[in-house]
Protein backbone atom coordinates (compact mmCIF):
# COMPACT_ATOMS: atom_id res chain seq x y z
CA UNK A 1 0.00 0.00 0.00
CA UNK A 2 1.05 3.46 -0.98
CA UNK A 3 2.26 5.62 2.03
CA UNK A 4 -0.59 8.02 0.12
CA UNK A 5 -4.22 8.04 -0.20
CA UNK A 6 -5.45 5.48 -2.77
CA UNK A 7 -6.72 8.21 -5.44
CA UNK A 8 -8.59 5.68 -7.25
CA UNK A 9 -11.09 5.48 -4.03
CA UNK A 10 -13.06 8.09 -2.95
CA UNK A 11 -16.44 6.97 -2.66
CA UNK A 12 -17.61 4.38 -0.08
CA UNK A 13 -20.18 2.34 0.69
CA UNK A 14 -20.47 1.13 4.40
CA UNK A 15 -23.38 -2.12 5.04
CA UNK A 16 -24.23 -2.27 9.02
CA UNK A 17 -25.44 -5.67 9.79
CA UNK A 18 -26.57 -6.73 12.92
CA UNK A 19 -27.10 -5.00 16.13
CA UNK A 20 -27.24 -1.08 17.17
CA UNK A 21 -23.66 -1.37 19.10
CA UNK A 22 -22.53 -2.53 15.21
CA UNK A 23 -24.14 0.41 14.42
CA UNK A 24 -22.38 3.11 16.26
CA UNK A 25 -19.03 1.42 15.61
CA UNK A 26 -20.00 2.13 11.33
CA UNK A 27 -20.29 5.59 12.74
CA UNK A 28 -17.51 5.89 14.31
CA UNK A 29 -14.86 4.75 11.41
CA UNK A 30 -17.21 6.81 8.95
CA UNK A 31 -16.57 9.60 11.33
CA UNK A 32 -12.95 9.25 10.80
CA UNK A 33 -12.85 8.30 6.95
CA UNK A 34 -15.01 11.25 6.52
CA UNK A 35 -12.92 13.76 8.32
CA UNK A 36 -10.09 12.26 5.63
CA UNK A 37 -12.34 13.43 2.71
CA UNK A 38 -13.65 10.16 1.77
CA UNK A 39 -17.72 10.26 0.22
CA UNK A 40 -20.41 8.09 0.80
CA UNK A 41 -22.67 6.48 -1.41
CA UNK A 42 -24.96 3.30 -1.95
CA UNK A 43 -23.22 -0.25 -3.10
CA UNK A 44 -23.88 1.05 -6.71
CA UNK A 45 -21.77 3.71 -6.53
CA UNK A 46 -18.64 2.68 -4.38
CA UNK A 47 -15.44 2.40 -4.96
CA UNK A 48 -15.00 0.54 -1.87
CA UNK A 49 -17.36 -1.04 0.23
CA UNK A 50 -16.98 -1.90 4.00
CA UNK A 51 -19.16 -4.71 5.18
CA UNK A 52 -19.27 -4.49 9.13
CA UNK A 53 -20.47 -8.05 9.96
CA UNK A 54 -22.64 -9.70 12.82
CA UNK A 55 -21.91 -12.88 14.45
CA UNK A 56 -24.48 -13.18 17.28
CA UNK A 57 -26.78 -16.28 15.60
CA UNK A 58 -26.81 -18.71 12.93
CA UNK A 59 -29.55 -16.70 10.83
CA UNK A 60 -27.57 -13.61 10.82
CA UNK A 61 -24.25 -15.52 10.10
CA UNK A 62 -25.67 -17.30 7.22
CA UNK A 63 -27.50 -13.50 5.70
CA UNK A 64 -23.94 -12.27 6.46
CA UNK A 65 -21.97 -14.89 3.97
CA UNK A 66 -24.39 -14.53 1.31
CA UNK A 67 -24.08 -10.83 1.86
CA UNK A 68 -20.41 -11.10 1.46
CA UNK A 69 -20.47 -13.31 -1.49
CA UNK A 70 -22.43 -11.29 -3.49
CA UNK A 71 -19.82 -8.47 -2.50
CA UNK A 72 -16.81 -10.62 -3.78
CA UNK A 73 -18.30 -11.30 -6.63
CA UNK A 74 -18.43 -7.50 -7.78
CA UNK A 75 -15.11 -7.18 -6.10
CA UNK A 76 -13.73 -10.23 -9.09
CA UNK A 77 -15.38 -8.42 -11.77
CA UNK A 78 -13.71 -4.88 -10.95
CA UNK A 79 -17.16 -2.85 -9.72
CA UNK A 80 -15.12 -2.30 -6.54
CA UNK A 81 -11.16 -1.39 -6.06
CA UNK A 82 -11.69 -2.11 -2.65
CA UNK A 83 -13.56 -4.78 -0.06
CA UNK A 84 -12.87 -4.83 3.24
CA UNK A 85 -14.88 -7.12 6.04
CA UNK A 86 -14.78 -6.54 9.73
CA UNK A 87 -17.21 -6.61 12.78
CA UNK A 88 -18.14 -9.75 14.94
CA UNK A 89 -18.25 -12.05 12.34
CA UNK A 90 -14.61 -11.44 10.80
CA UNK A 91 -13.52 -11.36 14.65
CA UNK A 92 -14.70 -14.88 14.88
CA UNK A 93 -14.20 -16.20 11.51
CA UNK A 94 -11.69 -14.25 9.58
CA UNK A 95 -9.36 -16.93 8.41
CA UNK A 96 -11.77 -19.52 7.77
CA UNK A 97 -14.02 -16.82 5.61
CA UNK A 98 -10.51 -15.44 4.02
CA UNK A 99 -9.50 -19.21 2.57
CA UNK A 100 -13.09 -19.94 1.38
CA UNK A 101 -14.05 -16.51 0.47
CA UNK A 102 -11.20 -14.92 -1.98
CA UNK A 103 -11.26 -11.30 -3.83
CA UNK A 104 -12.09 -9.59 -0.30
CA UNK A 105 -8.95 -7.41 0.23
CA UNK A 106 -9.08 -7.43 4.04
CA UNK A 107 -10.81 -9.38 6.73
CA UNK A 108 -10.96 -7.71 10.17
CA UNK A 109 -12.18 -7.82 13.47
CA UNK A 110 -13.59 -5.52 15.93
CA UNK A 111 -12.55 -1.86 16.99
CA UNK A 112 -10.61 -1.83 13.58
CA UNK A 113 -11.52 2.13 13.17
CA UNK A 114 -7.19 2.98 12.61
CA UNK A 115 -6.66 -0.05 10.77
CA UNK A 116 -9.55 0.76 8.35
CA UNK A 117 -8.51 3.94 7.64
CA UNK A 118 -4.94 3.20 7.51
CA UNK A 119 -5.97 0.49 4.41
CA UNK A 120 -7.89 3.03 2.33
CA UNK A 121 -6.15 6.98 3.23
CA UNK A 122 -2.39 5.16 3.83
CA UNK A 123 -0.28 7.01 6.50
CA UNK A 124 -1.21 10.64 5.27
CA UNK A 125 -4.06 10.33 7.28
CA UNK A 126 -5.53 12.26 10.07
CA UNK A 127 -5.99 9.98 12.86
CA UNK A 128 -7.21 12.05 15.76
CA UNK A 129 -10.96 10.63 16.63
CA UNK A 130 -13.55 13.27 15.57
CA UNK A 131 -17.39 13.32 15.15
CA UNK A 132 -19.63 10.41 14.28
CA UNK A 133 -21.10 10.51 11.46
CA UNK A 134 -24.75 9.07 12.48
CA UNK A 135 -26.52 6.80 10.26
CA UNK A 136 -29.77 7.52 12.21
CA UNK A 137 -32.02 10.60 11.91
CA UNK A 138 -30.19 13.25 13.44
CA UNK A 139 -32.79 13.66 16.22
CA UNK A 140 -31.73 10.31 17.98
CA UNK A 141 -28.77 8.58 18.71
CA UNK A 142 -26.92 5.63 20.57
CA UNK A 143 -24.45 6.37 23.23
CA UNK A 144 -22.31 3.09 23.54
CA UNK A 145 -21.14 3.19 27.41
CA UNK A 146 -18.96 0.35 27.19
CA UNK A 147 -17.33 -2.86 24.95
CA UNK A 148 -17.43 -6.92 25.55
CA UNK A 149 -19.08 -8.73 28.40
CA UNK A 150 -18.13 -10.77 31.31
CA UNK A 151 -21.44 -12.86 32.11
CA UNK A 152 -20.95 -16.07 31.53
CA UNK A 153 -24.48 -16.98 29.49
CA UNK A 154 -23.84 -20.66 28.18
CA UNK A 155 -25.31 -20.00 24.81
CA UNK A 156 -23.74 -16.52 24.15
CA UNK A 157 -20.66 -15.95 21.99
CA UNK A 158 -20.25 -12.33 22.47
CA UNK A 159 -17.57 -12.59 25.01
CA UNK A 160 -15.30 -14.56 22.59
CA UNK A 161 -15.82 -12.14 20.30
CA UNK A 162 -15.96 -8.86 22.45
CA UNK A 163 -13.63 -9.79 25.09
CA UNK A 164 -14.28 -8.77 28.75
CA UNK A 165 -16.47 -5.86 30.17
CA UNK A 166 -14.53 -2.56 29.15
CA UNK A 167 -16.18 0.54 30.31
CA UNK A 168 -16.29 4.04 28.61
CA UNK A 169 -15.25 6.71 31.12
CA UNK A 170 -17.92 8.84 32.27
CA UNK A 171 -16.62 12.06 30.87
CA UNK A 172 -15.91 10.96 27.55
CA UNK A 173 -19.39 9.70 27.48
CA UNK A 174 -20.70 12.84 29.24
CA UNK A 175 -18.66 15.06 26.33
CA UNK A 176 -20.06 12.74 23.51
CA UNK A 177 -23.70 13.22 24.60
CA UNK A 178 -23.17 16.63 25.06
CA UNK A 179 -21.49 16.55 21.21
CA UNK A 180 -24.56 14.94 20.26
CA UNK A 181 -27.05 17.24 21.84
CA UNK A 182 -25.54 20.09 20.36
CA UNK A 183 -25.68 18.89 16.43
CA UNK A 184 -29.34 18.29 17.35
CA UNK A 185 -29.75 14.89 19.27
CA UNK A 186 -32.61 14.82 21.46
CA UNK A 187 -32.95 11.70 21.88
CA UNK A 188 -30.41 9.13 23.52
CA UNK A 189 -30.40 5.68 23.31
CA UNK A 190 -28.11 3.67 25.80
CA UNK A 191 -26.43 0.47 24.60
CA UNK A 192 -24.00 -1.98 25.78
CA UNK A 193 -23.86 -5.79 26.42
CA UNK A 194 -24.61 -5.43 30.08
CA UNK A 195 -25.79 -1.76 30.44
CA UNK A 196 -26.44 -2.21 34.51
CA UNK A 197 -23.11 -3.41 34.87
CA UNK A 198 -21.55 -0.01 33.91
CA UNK A 199 -18.02 0.83 35.17
CA UNK A 200 -17.95 -2.61 37.92
CA UNK A 201 -15.16 -3.23 35.69
CA UNK A 202 -13.37 -0.10 37.14
CA UNK A 203 -14.65 0.57 40.65
CA UNK A 204 -16.06 -2.42 41.51
CA UNK A 205 -19.12 -1.05 41.61
CA UNK A 206 -22.59 -0.73 39.33
CA UNK A 207 -22.25 2.84 38.37
CA UNK A 208 -25.02 3.44 36.08
CA UNK A 209 -27.14 5.46 38.27
CA UNK A 210 -24.49 7.93 38.69
CA UNK A 211 -23.97 8.44 34.17
CA UNK A 212 -27.63 8.60 33.91
CA UNK A 213 -28.49 11.36 36.80
CA UNK A 214 -25.20 13.44 34.81
CA UNK A 215 -26.68 12.86 31.45
CA UNK A 216 -29.82 13.63 32.33
CA UNK A 217 -28.25 17.10 33.10
CA UNK A 218 -27.59 18.01 29.51
CA UNK A 219 -29.94 20.51 28.54
CA UNK A 220 -30.58 19.82 25.21
CA UNK A 221 -31.98 16.12 25.42
CA UNK A 222 -35.22 15.51 25.43
CA UNK A 223 -35.42 11.87 26.25
CA UNK A 224 -32.45 9.11 27.34
CA UNK A 225 -33.06 5.55 27.71
CA UNK A 226 -31.72 2.87 28.46
CA UNK A 227 -31.67 -0.76 27.06
CA UNK A 228 -29.75 -3.94 27.65
CA UNK A 229 -30.58 -3.96 31.30
CA UNK A 230 -29.54 -7.52 32.44
CA UNK A 231 -31.64 -8.61 35.44
CA UNK A 232 -29.11 -10.31 37.67
CA UNK A 233 -27.75 -8.23 40.70
CA UNK A 234 -29.82 -5.61 38.86
CA UNK A 235 -28.99 -1.91 40.52
CA UNK A 236 -32.16 -1.14 41.85
CA UNK A 237 -31.13 2.63 43.18
CA UNK A 238 -31.15 3.63 39.26
CA UNK A 239 -35.78 3.14 39.40
CA UNK A 240 -35.65 5.99 41.55
CA UNK A 241 -33.24 7.95 39.63
CA UNK A 242 -35.51 6.88 36.50
CA UNK A 243 -38.70 7.70 38.39
CA UNK A 244 -37.71 11.19 39.62
CA UNK A 245 -35.96 12.70 36.44
CA UNK A 246 -38.52 13.63 33.85
CA UNK A 247 -35.89 13.08 31.18
CA UNK A 248 -35.34 9.62 31.78
CA UNK A 249 -37.60 7.54 29.93
CA UNK A 250 -39.91 5.06 32.21
CA UNK A 251 -38.84 2.41 29.97
CA UNK A 252 -36.46 -0.66 30.72
CA UNK A 253 -35.46 -3.25 27.71
CA UNK A 254 -34.55 -6.47 30.72
CA UNK A 255 -33.63 -9.55 28.57
CA UNK A 256 -35.24 -12.56 30.60
CA UNK A 257 -34.75 -15.42 28.07
CA UNK A 258 -36.49 -17.92 29.88
CA UNK A 259 -39.12 -18.38 33.43
CA UNK A 260 -38.31 -22.41 33.67
CA UNK A 261 -35.18 -22.91 36.93
CA UNK A 262 -34.38 -25.49 35.04
CA UNK A 263 -33.67 -23.70 32.07
CA UNK A 264 -32.13 -20.61 33.31
CA UNK A 265 -29.78 -22.63 35.20
CA UNK A 266 -28.73 -24.25 32.57
CA UNK A 267 -28.25 -20.85 30.55
CA UNK A 268 -26.20 -19.95 33.36
CA UNK A 269 -28.13 -16.59 33.98
CA UNK A 270 -27.50 -16.46 37.21
CA UNK A 271 -30.78 -15.43 38.27
CA UNK A 272 -34.26 -18.03 39.53
CA UNK A 273 -37.98 -17.31 38.62
CA UNK A 274 -38.92 -15.82 42.30
CA UNK A 275 -35.66 -13.20 41.93
CA UNK A 276 -37.15 -12.43 38.45
CA UNK A 277 -40.47 -11.69 39.61
CA UNK A 278 -39.32 -10.03 42.39
CA UNK A 279 -37.57 -7.94 40.38
CA UNK A 280 -40.17 -6.91 38.06
CA UNK A 281 -42.73 -6.72 41.32
CA UNK A 282 -39.93 -3.51 42.45
CA UNK A 283 -39.53 -1.85 39.29
CA UNK A 284 -43.63 -1.91 38.90
CA UNK A 285 -43.57 -0.52 42.38
CA UNK A 286 -40.73 1.71 42.08
CA UNK A 287 -42.18 3.44 38.80
CA UNK A 288 -45.72 2.10 38.30
CA UNK A 289 -46.19 3.81 34.50
CA UNK A 290 -43.01 1.94 33.25
CA UNK A 291 -43.13 0.32 29.98
CA UNK A 292 -40.95 -3.31 30.42
CA UNK A 293 -39.65 -4.58 27.20
CA UNK A 294 -37.76 -8.50 27.06
CA UNK A 295 -36.33 -10.68 24.70
CA UNK A 296 -36.79 -14.90 25.39
CA UNK A 297 -34.62 -17.77 23.98
CA UNK A 298 -37.05 -20.55 22.76
CA UNK A 299 -35.61 -24.02 21.99
CA UNK A 300 -32.71 -24.23 23.88
CA UNK A 301 -31.17 -27.54 24.05
CA UNK A 302 -32.78 -28.91 27.59
CA UNK A 303 -36.27 -26.85 27.18
CA UNK A 304 -39.12 -29.13 27.40
CA UNK A 305 -42.52 -29.10 26.64
CA UNK A 306 -42.94 -28.42 30.42
CA UNK A 307 -40.42 -25.93 30.06
CA UNK A 308 -41.97 -23.84 27.52
CA UNK A 309 -45.56 -24.04 29.04
CA UNK A 310 -43.69 -22.44 31.96
CA UNK A 311 -42.39 -19.62 29.64
CA UNK A 312 -45.95 -19.57 28.10
CA UNK A 313 -47.57 -18.98 31.32
CA UNK A 314 -45.28 -16.34 32.81
CA UNK A 315 -45.92 -14.44 29.94
CA UNK A 316 -49.36 -14.35 30.08
CA UNK A 317 -48.94 -13.33 34.18
CA UNK A 318 -46.82 -11.26 33.60
CA UNK A 319 -48.27 -8.87 30.74
CA UNK A 320 -44.70 -6.84 29.18
CA UNK A 321 -45.33 -4.18 27.14
CA UNK A 322 -42.76 -5.56 24.36
CA UNK A 323 -41.46 -8.93 23.69
CA UNK A 324 -39.09 -10.17 21.38
CA UNK A 325 -38.24 -13.77 20.42
CA UNK A 326 -35.46 -15.84 19.25
CA UNK A 327 -34.90 -19.20 18.43
CA UNK A 328 -31.70 -20.93 19.93
CA UNK A 329 -28.84 -21.12 17.73
CA UNK A 330 -25.88 -23.38 18.64
CA UNK A 331 -22.60 -21.53 19.07
CA UNK A 332 -19.29 -23.08 19.00
CA UNK A 333 -17.24 -22.42 21.68
CA UNK A 334 -19.92 -21.89 24.23
CA UNK A 335 -20.46 -23.84 27.44
CA UNK A 336 -23.84 -24.77 25.99
CA UNK A 337 -22.45 -26.37 22.85
CA UNK A 338 -22.06 -29.33 24.22
CA UNK A 339 -25.61 -29.87 24.65
CA UNK A 340 -26.17 -30.12 21.21
CA UNK A 341 -29.42 -29.22 18.85
CA UNK A 342 -31.84 -31.38 19.65
CA UNK A 343 -35.25 -29.70 18.92
CA UNK A 344 -36.10 -29.48 15.26
CA UNK A 345 -36.10 -25.80 13.49
CA UNK A 346 -39.89 -26.46 13.00
CA UNK A 347 -40.50 -26.50 16.77
CA UNK A 348 -38.66 -24.29 17.68
CA UNK A 349 -40.38 -21.65 15.08
CA UNK A 350 -43.87 -23.04 16.30
CA UNK A 351 -42.46 -21.76 19.77
CA UNK A 352 -41.60 -18.43 18.85
CA UNK A 353 -44.90 -18.33 17.34
CA UNK A 354 -46.93 -19.33 20.28
CA UNK A 355 -45.16 -16.59 21.94
CA UNK A 356 -45.96 -13.70 19.61
CA UNK A 357 -49.27 -14.77 19.10
CA UNK A 358 -50.01 -13.80 22.27
CA UNK A 359 -47.98 -11.24 23.08
CA UNK A 360 -49.87 -9.89 19.98
CA UNK A 361 -52.74 -10.33 21.87
CA UNK A 362 -51.15 -8.37 25.60
CA UNK A 363 -49.91 -5.39 23.19
CA UNK A 364 -53.84 -5.36 21.50
CA UNK A 365 -55.18 -4.87 25.00
CA UNK A 366 -53.10 -2.49 25.86
CA UNK A 367 -52.64 -0.30 22.74
CA UNK A 368 -56.85 -0.40 23.18
CA UNK A 369 -57.01 1.30 26.74
CA UNK A 370 -54.87 4.18 24.92
CA UNK A 371 -57.33 5.17 23.17
CA UNK A 372 -59.00 8.45 24.35
CA UNK A 373 -55.69 9.32 25.57
CA UNK A 374 -53.70 12.16 24.67
CA UNK A 375 -49.44 11.12 24.27
CA UNK A 376 -46.32 12.97 23.67
CA UNK A 377 -44.87 11.77 20.46
CA UNK A 378 -41.62 12.19 18.89
CA UNK A 379 -42.06 12.77 14.93
CA UNK A 380 -39.53 10.56 13.23
CA UNK A 381 -40.75 11.21 9.79
CA UNK A 382 -43.77 11.66 7.31
CA UNK A 383 -45.25 8.51 4.76
CA UNK A 384 -48.17 8.86 2.38
CA UNK A 385 -49.02 12.25 3.82
CA UNK A 386 -49.28 10.83 7.54
CA UNK A 387 -46.67 11.26 10.32
CA UNK A 388 -45.36 8.54 12.04
CA UNK A 389 -43.46 8.82 15.42
CA UNK A 390 -42.97 6.92 18.96
CA UNK A 391 -44.18 7.73 22.52
CA UNK A 392 -41.86 7.24 25.33
CA UNK A 393 -42.39 3.70 25.42
CA UNK A 394 -41.04 3.00 22.22
CA UNK A 395 -37.53 2.68 21.38
CA UNK A 396 -36.45 3.31 17.14
CA UNK A 397 -37.07 0.12 15.55
CA UNK A 398 -37.76 -2.48 17.87
CA UNK A 399 -41.39 -0.86 19.57
CA UNK A 400 -44.47 0.48 18.39
CA UNK A 401 -45.17 3.49 16.07
CA UNK A 402 -48.01 6.20 16.44
CA UNK A 403 -49.39 7.37 12.90
CA UNK A 404 -50.79 10.96 13.36
CA UNK A 405 -52.32 13.26 11.07
CA UNK A 406 -51.51 16.91 11.58
CA UNK A 407 -51.84 20.78 9.92
CA UNK A 408 -48.67 22.00 10.57
CA UNK A 409 -45.38 21.43 8.76
CA UNK A 410 -43.72 18.88 11.31
CA UNK A 411 -40.27 17.89 10.70
CA UNK A 412 -38.36 14.71 12.30
CA UNK A 413 -37.25 15.59 16.30
CA UNK A 414 -40.52 17.91 16.66
CA UNK A 415 -42.36 16.16 19.62
CA UNK A 416 -46.11 17.02 19.55
CA UNK A 417 -49.51 16.16 21.41
CA UNK A 418 -51.15 13.34 19.74
CA UNK A 419 -55.17 12.38 20.38
CA UNK A 420 -55.06 8.24 20.22
CA UNK A 421 -57.77 7.28 18.29
CA UNK A 422 -57.12 3.95 17.08
CA UNK A 423 -55.58 0.88 18.17
CA UNK A 424 -53.77 -1.97 16.79
CA UNK A 425 -51.99 -4.65 17.85
CA UNK A 426 -48.47 -2.84 17.54
CA UNK A 427 -49.73 0.71 16.12
CA UNK A 428 -51.72 3.78 17.36
CA UNK A 429 -53.40 5.94 15.37
CA UNK A 430 -54.56 9.34 16.17
CA UNK A 431 -54.48 13.37 15.75
CA UNK A 432 -51.92 16.26 16.60
CA UNK A 433 -53.56 18.02 18.82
Amino acid sequence: MSKSKNKEIKNISVITLGCSKNLVDSERFSGLLNANGFKFTDANNADAMIINTCGFIKSAKEENIQLILEAAEQRRKGKLKKLIVAGCLSQRYGNELSEQIPNVDHFLGTNSDLKILKILAGENKHSLIGERMLFTPKHYAYLKISEGCNQKCSFCAIPMIRGKYESTSEDKLFNEASSLAENGTKELILIAQDSTYYNKDKSNKREIANLLKRLAAIEKLEWIRMMYAYPRQFPIEILDVISENTKLCNYIDIPLQHSSDKVLRSMKRGISLRKIEELLDTIRKKIPNVTLRSTFIVGYPNETEKDFQHLLNFIKKQQLDRVGVFTYSQEEGTSAYPLGDPIPEEVKNQRREEIMLIQQKISLEKNRKKVGDTLKVVVDGIERKTYFGRTEQDAPDVDNLVHFNSNENLKPGDFVNVNITKAEEYDLYGTHI
